[in-house]
């Protein structure tokens, strides 16, 4: 069943054409990605498709009854409300009630204003519209449903507006570089989220694991035309290779063709005929398709690297973590008594959940931050080159010549040779009429690119990258990974781009919490393998244990001991005091009250007792059926 249909879809942004005459239609079920350099209009496709923008030309159309939910490429979250106010943002009865429940349950409401939550919950039907809250919620990792929404970091406000979009339980869901600030298990988490049969899928997305593990159609957009390919990435990769291969030859058929025609058409004389006409059109088609320019602009890489001495980055028992030192119980370590010595030719990748202290680590390293013990020494010969999660801060009406000139004129190239600005800008694909256009037109990858541009060009020997696979597009992905995989320098790079850091690192260090950092040799790939093993293995022996407790139960002699008789006599005295004790609690809650600590007492004491009666019924169960 097709949902969605796209004719002749068409946009420009004043003098610049972003596409047109864009068709494609999606059927029920399927996981589509749209591939394209930065700059040629993904995202505005992707606005244009969900509705948040008008395009020009052109008509998109859902099939009847279909939910669309749509995620946008930068959330940024900086209003003070809180958690469950933004992911309940409509204005509805049961909406409203459950935003009320749980703004009751967070503040410990009084009696009164919690028993009315609740009387409006039960009435509107509303509680299992609650638990789907809750339970995606803890799906993505948020706990705190008060803490306010700007408080949150970047991952954690890209997997709330996630849990927003999936809240509505859309059919067709429309995401523009989802996987951007999370973290590798959360990647992994949304990949089988995505991967539901009937979920029909629109993506953009940079990450080429992911699109390899949930995509089963690429689209690209290239040379003003959109070709489909019915496969994931590596399939793409393969039979676009075989494409520009046979584009190559065709082309090349082409113009040995157009010479031979052009003879004739030298030669022709003046009188011409209907066929000679004919002709000289056909001649006129083959000149066009001869000599069309499938060419590409590749990112062009090349500084020249200060040499590096012996000596780079150590640090010794380094301690860095939140709350007072001298306060154990409210001091939580990023940090605790790290040492290591950075070599010449590492290249390091630094892992771990979102929110452990990846980025706090890095800014001990770079002395941004200063330690709460420990000591961190730079080398004399070292020059830092960090490439910042937070990108390129500058004012939207600065020029995009002036963010380089302000750096230098004159850039050094190995070998002698140097590149004015303009030169290196032009290598990093900022052609000289976009140089002088300002920041603010630039896309999300264009900003990150042209971030790229102005670390590199100080010549650093020690590179420090920050997520800096976010936003930049594959070919300048293939570019950057290519020319950092021949530089000369030491590499430490935050990523949870797997492919990225497998091509790039040869060893890790993993954040594991509580301030511990251990080393990994090896690829991030193989970690993840290890890492899901150990769980999985974890989960057999759980299993395995739950199994040998049943059997011995079952081979345990049937007769009693004394001790047992005992405790089966213990038992039949004290269930019914508990059960009295249960119902005396059950009634005395029933009252009401305008106490709220009373009331949490009395809550909590018949959770225990509720557990305990559980527990000693159970075990009456065992010991009544072997007397």
């Amino acid at each position: 069943m097709n949902v969605l249909s796209v004719e002749k879809l068409a946009k420009r942004y004043g003098p610049r054409q972003l596409f047109s005459g864009i068709s494609f239609g999606l059927e029920k079920g399927q996981k589509t990605a749209i591939v394209a350099r930065n700059g040629t209009g993904k995202s505005t496709l992707l606005k244009c498709i969900a509705g948040i923008e008008t395009a020009d030309e052109g008509i998109v159309s859902f099939n009847k009854g279909i939910r669309v939910g749509y995620l946008d490429q930068n959330v940024h979250m900086t209003a003070t409300h809180s958690l469950v106010d933004e992911m309940l943002d409509q204005d509805d009865p049961v909406t409203n009630a459950i935003r009320a429940y749980e703004h009751a349950v967070a503040q410990h409401a009084d009696q009164k204003t919690m028993q009315q939550a609740i009387d409006t919950m039960t009435e509107l039907n509303a509680w299992d519209h609650e638990a789907h809250v809750q339970v995606l919620l803890h799906r993505f990792g948020l706990r705190d449903m008060e803490q306010p929404v700007n408080t949150l970091s970047g991952g954690q406000q890209k997997r709330l507006a996630m849990a927003k979009v999936l809240i509505h339980a859309p059919d067709v869901l429309i995401l523009d570089e989802p996987t951007n600030h999370l973290d590798v298990h959360m990647i992994e988490q949304l990949e089988d989220e995505l991967s539901a049969p009937n979920l029909t899928l629109l993506l953009v997305t940079h990450d080429r694991y992911f699109l390899d593990n949930v995509c089963d159609e690429i689209i690209e957009m290239e040379f003003g035309e959109f070709t489909r390919f019915k496969g994931n990435y590596s399939y793409y990769v393969e039979k676009k290779a075989l494409l520009d291969e046979v584009r190559d030859a065709t082309q090349q058929h082409l113009r040995g063709l157009m010479r031979s025609e052009l003879e004739w058409v030298r030669k022709m004389p003046r009188a011409r005929g209907t066929k000679s006409k004919s002709r000289l059109d056909a001649f006129d088609r083959i000149k066009a398709d001869a000599t069309r320019d499938f060419s590409r602009d590749e990112v062009k890489i090349d500084v020249k690297t200060e040499r590096l001495g012996g000596k780079v980055i150590e640090v010794r028992n380094l301690t860095k973590g939140w709350g007072d030192p001298n306060t154990p119980e409210s001091y939580k370590p990023v940090v605790a008594h790290f040492s290591y010595s950075l070599k010449r030719g590492d290249r390091i990748g630094i892992v771990g959940p979102n929110g452990i202290g990846k980025s706090t680590f890095l800014d001990l390293l770079t002395e941004r931050t200063p330690p709460d013990a420990g000591t961190v020494s730079v080398g004399d010969t070292v020059i830092l080159g960090t490439f910042d999660q937070r990108g390129l801060q500058l004012k939207e009406d600065k020029r995009i010549i002036d963010v380089v000139r302000d750096i230098a004129e004159i850039i050094p190239l190995n070998k002698g040779k140097t590149l004015t600005a303009s030169g290196l800008l032009e290598r990093f694909l900022f052609d000289k009429e976009q140089q002088w256009q300002y920041v603010s037109t630039l896309s999300g990858g264009e900003k990150r690119r042209l971030y790229l541009c102005t670390v590199l060009m100080k010549n650093p020997n020690v590179l420090i990258l920050d997520e800096p696979t976010n936003d930049l597009d594959i070919p300048t992905l293939n570019a950057l990974e290519d020319f950092l995989s021949e530089l000369d320098v030491c590499l430490l790079i935050v990523s949870h781009d797997r492919f990225f850091m497998d091509k790039l690192c040869t060893k890790l260090l993993v954040f594991e919490g509580e301030g511990r950092i251990k080393e990994w040799v090896g690829s991030y790939s193989e970690l993840r393998d290890v890492q899901r093993a150990k769980a999985a293995q974890a989960r057999t022996v759980k299993v395995v244990k739950e199994v040998v407790e049943v059997k011995k139960d079952d081979t345990v002699k049937k007769k009693l001991t004394y001790a047992e008789k005992l405790e089966l006599q213990r038992i039949d005295k004290e269930m019914p005091k508990l059960e009295k004790k249960k119902e005396e609690l059950l009634a005395l809650m029933a009252q009401g009250g305008t106490d709220h600590h009373a009331i949490m007492e009395r809550s909590i004491e018949l959770e225990r007792i509720v557990k305990e009666l559980d527990a000693m019924t159970d075990r009456w169960l065992v010991l009544s059926e072997r007397a």
